[in-house]
């Protein structure tokens, strides 16, 4: 049963490792998909932090768009995909990256890891995606 406005919004602002799909440039290629940590609060936008320069950063620029897809097993087989244009692209700042670590890791955990990251991960940029289409289900509930 497809989900409600307000259920897919909420499920997708919980902190789910969502998969990540952009169009690849090549006739032999197949989609970019890959695992991606994200941020959102209902009814705005969804953003990620990215490697400037990296293969995700350089496909979703050209696409000007692209998908997250996130779900879960527990307690019932729930998923959301949201699809959109790329609103904005800037480079990230360092509070956007502690906001992110916060989302996904244990508070203690979050100093030590910002720290690493803004040192050793290079040049990053955050993208915002603007929900577009949205693709939900909860098997659970037919």
């Amino acid at each position: 049963m497809a989900l409600t406005r307000e259920e897919r919004e909420q499920f997708l602002a919980e902190p789910h490792v969502a998969a990540l799909a952009v169009a690849a440039r090549g006739e032999d290629r197949a989609p970019l998909n890959v695992p991606i940590w994200y941020q959102y609060a209902p009814g705005g936008d969804v953003w990620i932090l990215t490697g400037r320069t990296s293969r995700k950063a350089e496909l979703i620029g050209a696409a000007g768009r692209f998908t997250l897809l996130v779900d879960r097993t527990e307690p019932t087989v729930r998923y959301v995909s949201v699809e959109g244009p790329v609103v904005d692209i800037r480079p990230a700042s360092r509070a956007e990256l502690e906001e992110m670590a916060a989302r996904y890791l244990p508070a203690e955990k979050v100093a030590g890891y910002v720290e690493f990251a803004w040192e050793n991960h290079g040049e990053q940029v955050r993208i915002a995606l603007r929900p577009e289409r949205w693709v939900s289900s909860d098997l659970g509930q037919v």
